[in-house]
């Protein structure tokens, strides 16, 4: 849902900044890593502090790579099968550290085992998510059903987890990740039910 409705509002505030980074003779490749180690960075140094804030702001100064390096590859002509396949690995990296980055302090520091657990929990199905899909049609086969995307888990995440590190109840943070836990599990099931029909 958020691609549909919001890729046309980023395309175009972010269509000058991926300009301007071509024009630096940066790749989209290279951005794609560039963005991938800021935010693992914020994720695995600041959210394991206790840091979730600061963390936060780190992150989301890298995060909209993802979308930048799909524009610069659009402006120069530059797109390409590694490059496609460089970002979506890139992207499971990202997913990866900030759900770890939440697990490793909700275990430490943070000492509270449920959302230490939820995190962990998340990890395991945002990537299974990913990876369904991506078998999927590997062997010939759509599994694009399901309503836990990557940014939707994204920006829900990364918006609760700031909010939390300036005072908001650890409570709505659980409530949150619960609930894209549980759209990661429903959308699991979908994907696997949807390619069982199809292979029939």
């Amino acid at each position: 849902m958020l691609n549909k409705y919001a890729r046309a509002f980023f395309g175009a505030l972010f269509t000058p900044v991926a300009k301007a980074l071509l024009r630096m003779g940066l790749s989209p490749n290279a951005v794609t890593v560039i963005g991938t180690l800021g935010v693992s960075a914020g994720a695995l140094i600041f959210y394991p502090m206790g840091e979730l804030f600061w963390g936060t702001v780190f992150i989301t100064l890298f995060v909209f790579s993802d979308l930048i390096d799909g524009l610069m590859a659009r402006l120069s002509n530059k797109g390409s099968q590694l490059g496609s396949f460089l970002d979506s690995v890139l992207d499971r990296v990202q997913d990866g550290a900030v759900f770890l980055g939440l697990l490793l302090w909700f275990f430490t520091g943070g000492e509270n085992y449920w959302l230490g657990t939820t995190a962990a929990v998340c990890l395991m199905l945002g990537m299974l998510v990913s990876y369904i899909r991506a078998k999927a049609e590997s062997l010939g086969y759509r599994a694009d059903v399901g309503i836990a995307e990557r940014p939707e888990r994204m920006v829900l995440t990364l918006v609760f987890t700031g909010f939390t590190g300036l005072g908001l109840p650890l409570i709505v943070l659980q409530v949150v990740l619960t609930v894209l836990a549980a759209a990661s599990l429903l959308t699991v099931i979908q994907r696997m039910a949807s390619v069982a029909r199809q292979a029939r």
